[in-house]
């Protein structure tokens, strides 16, 4: 334990995301003295600019959706429902700050040090401190413990020759920004940002054009995953190009919008107009300006490299989160937050992280989760499947809610019985994921999950039901 004055601590941990807050949370319910600096509100990225007001707009814009087919479930409402969309912003604003609240609660419910801030290294186990709260504004204060652990997260980042303006040219950040709806938005890059905000904004009633420069939307998914969101966004009226091309200095912006000339590889290119050009490309990772250079951790391709117990080379120094790039998800940094607590406070028992094992969630409509390998990737390395695939039109509570698109694969491996991927499309998948990413923690067999006795009716029985498929023994389909 850490003695002496107050700036000694066990741990500090320098970004107070989710991968940091919760790892100060968890190692001061280890016993650790923890001091959470940044220069920001707790919550960092992911609640205040990122996954929570993202979620709360697309909850919106698919209650709008829902309404839409009000007849449908006997309630009569006459016309096209209007879009108020700065209240929707309000919304989003008073999801964010009640959660804001909650994890303030939980610095003192912890004792937790709070130190604001923005904080460098001087070397692996001294930050000190740009204060810019309290009576100590302005003033440095330098900590000391015996581990830190960096947690500064990343930022948006554009394409080269491309510049970002907040207003015809934006990013994420802007777009959580704006007090209006575009009528036309055109959206450079289709992972989970992107096909986030394409949904959102269609349901909302924009003209919503995605260009992606791979050969498939959500590249990072299964092919059939991927395949099966494209037919849905077109059928609905979003326009897909895939393997798009598009000179980035070239891109004329105007009082009116953006123009810009785009189409597959080698085909005439297009011209596209569009009110607002949405870049959607990716993450940077903040590893700039904290004090690496003081320590031996090592950056590697823009990220901090790191070992499965979250450890740089300093023996005292760790990282978490989108500083060390890999799959940069909330949920994945608490993750490795809570491993580098464990591994900081002695547990020699804590797993290492197993990227392989984290689930993936995108909030488009409809939804896709998934966990563990693609068929492809299970293909390339030589593994013997075997699948199974149910719709959710075959689910007796996807066609009473009214939203049956998509499907479950459980792919098995056909030697060993093992399961080697989870993947879903379709409503609610974000939330069916849990059960999959739970199987695969406890190494269970697909005919073990679809053994399981999963209630009647629920979205959950998809599940199920393509576990049980893998092996020809699905009841409903």
């Amino acid at each position: 334990m850490a003695v002496g004055s107050s700036n000694s601590f066990d741990l500090v941990v320098l970004g107070a995301g989710t991968g940091g807050y919760t790892a100060a949370f968890r190692a001061a319910q280890l016993g650790l003295k923890v001091a959470l600096v940044d220069e920001d509100k707790i919550g960092g990225t992911c609640l205040h600019r990122g996954c929570i007001p993202t979620k709360a707009l697309l909850e919106s814009a698919a209650f709008v959706e829902r309404v839409r087919h009000a007849r449908d479930y006997g309630l009569v409402i006459d016309g096209e429902p209007g879009i108020d969309y700065p209240q929707m912003g309000r919304r989003r604003d008073q999801v964010v700050t009640r959660l804001w609240k909650g994890l303030q609660s939980l610095i003192t419910k912890n004792k937790v040090t709070w130190v604001a801030g923005r904080g460098r290294l001087e070397g692996p186990t001294k930050v000190r401190v740009m204060q810019t709260d309290g009576e100590g504004a302005g003033t440095d204060r330098v900590l000391e413990a015996t581990d830190v652990i960096l947690a500064t997260g990343s930022r948006v980042k554009s394409l080269p020759g491309l510049e970002i303006d907040g207003r015809r040219i934006v990013t994420s950040d802007d777009v959580l920004r704006m007090d209006t709806l575009p009528e036309s938005i055109a959206i450079v890059g289709a992972g989970a940002v992107g096909v986030e905000f394409a949904s959102m904004f269609h349901d909302l009633g924009s003209k919503v054009t995605v260009l992606e420069y791979l050969p498939a939307i959500v590249p990072l998914e299964d092919r059939d995953v991927s395949r099966e969101l494209q037919r849905s966004f077109e059928r609905r009226g979003i326009k897909v190009v895939t393997n798009a091309r598009f000179d980035t200095k070239a891109v004329e912006v105007t009082e009116q919008g953006v123009c810009l000339m785009v189409g597959p590889e080698g085909k005439e290119p297009q011209e596209l107009r569009a009110e607002m050009l949405l870049v959607a490309t990716g993450r940077a990772a903040n590893v700039e300006e904290i004090g690496l250079e003081t320590t031996k951790a090592e950056v590697e391709r823009g990220v901090v490299k790191v070992d499965g117990r979250m450890r740089t080379r300093d023996p005292h120094l760790y990282a978490i989160g989108d500083v060390v790039g890999g799959l940069m998800l909330a949920h994945t940094a608490g993750h490795e937050g809570i491993v580098a607590a464990h591994t900081i406070a002695g547990d020699s028992d804590v797993h290492p992280v197993d990227y392989v094992l984290q689930p993936r969630a995108t909030y488009c409509r409809p939804e896709i989760a998934s966990v563990g390998l693609t068929e492809q990737q299970a293909e390339e390395r030589g593994l013997p499947v075997k699948v199974g695939k149910v719709p959710f039109q075959a689910i007796a509570k996807a066609i009473i809610g009214g939203e049956h698109e998509g499907f479950a694969k459980v792919i098995g491996n056909r030697d060993t019985d093992r399961t080697l991927g989870i993947h879903l499309i379709g409503p609610h998948a974000t939330d069916l994921i849990a059960e999959a990413s739970v199987a695969f923690e406890l190494e269970a067999a697909p005919w073990e999950i679809g053994g399981s006795t999963h209630p009647h009716p629920t979205l959950s029985e998809v599940l199920g039901e393509a576990a049980l498929a893998v092996d020809g023994r699905s009841i409903n389909f």
